[in-house]
């Protein structure tokens, strides 16, 4: 290789809408040419164009294409938030987790690298604690906290900032635990049982209908929100 050629940025290689749908398909089936050109029309995408029209897409095309699917997908977010979201200042230095699945422990962490992570000072984590937004395991020098503790603090202190106090947010918390319960006991015999198969059913059966009541609470919400808009 020539000194000239070493010296010659490596060309991006883009994708044309095609390809695109076919990089995704097996992570999202019901993925489309239409839905990819629906959510360009609603702002979210902006893939860049050859002269004769057709859809080019980079690597980030992509990623941030994969993003907003996985939010619709298990977050349940309406176009409008995520796209706030996606267009939020340091978004890219957010990394959103998954829940850990049910039947698996989630990692821990410690108050300070909780602190660290979700950019709080030791007051909010106290108050957090205090009104049961966070969820210690142990006590004193022991105590550590859920992985996914970070992404609820981080929430919260965004919260926050328009003046929603820990307080305010112990009704969040009651809802969550009473869904949770719930749903907990359509499921108690197969999560009890010795018998590996049926639990195992039991905790995907879980699963599937945490995911409806959480689309469910979802819509329901936005419900609420609109007739308040329209008033």
């Amino acid at each position: 290789m020539t000194t000239a050629a070493r010296r010659q940025p490596q060309r991006e290689k883009l994708l044309r809408i095609g390809e695109v749908v076919r990089r995704l398909a097996e992570e999202f089936p019901d993925i489309s040419i239409s839905k990819i050109r629906y959510l360009e029309d609603e702002g979210l995408m902006a893939p860049r164009r050859t002269q004769g029209g057709y859809r080019l897409f980079s690597e980030d095309d992509l990623e941030r294409l994969k993003t907003i699917l996985r939010m619709q997908r298990e977050e349940f977010l309406p176009l409008r938030v995520i796209k706030d979201e996606l267009d939020a200042p340091g978004h890219k230095d957010r990394k959103r987790r998954r829940p850990a699945a049910l039947g698996t422990e989630d990692q821990t962490v410690t108050l300070d690298e909780l602190r660290e992570r979700a950019g709080i000072s030791l007051e909010l984590a106290k108050e957090l604690e205090e009104f049961g937004l966070l969820s210690p395991r142990g006590s004193g020098g022991d105590k550590r906290y859920p992985e996914s503790d970070t992404d609820v603090a981080l929430t919260c202190a965004r919260l926050a900032r328009y003046g929603v106090a820990p307080r305010h947010l112990r009704t969040f918390r009651t809802a969550a635990g009473r869904e949770a319960s719930l749903l907990g006991q359509l499921v108690a015999p197969s999560l009890r049982a010795r018998n590996n198969d049926r639990r195992t059913q039991g905790l995907r059966e879980l699963q599937q209908l945490a995911e409806l009541s959480s689309e469910l609470s979802s819509l329901l919400f936005w419900r609420d929100l609109r007739d308040l808009a329209a008033q």
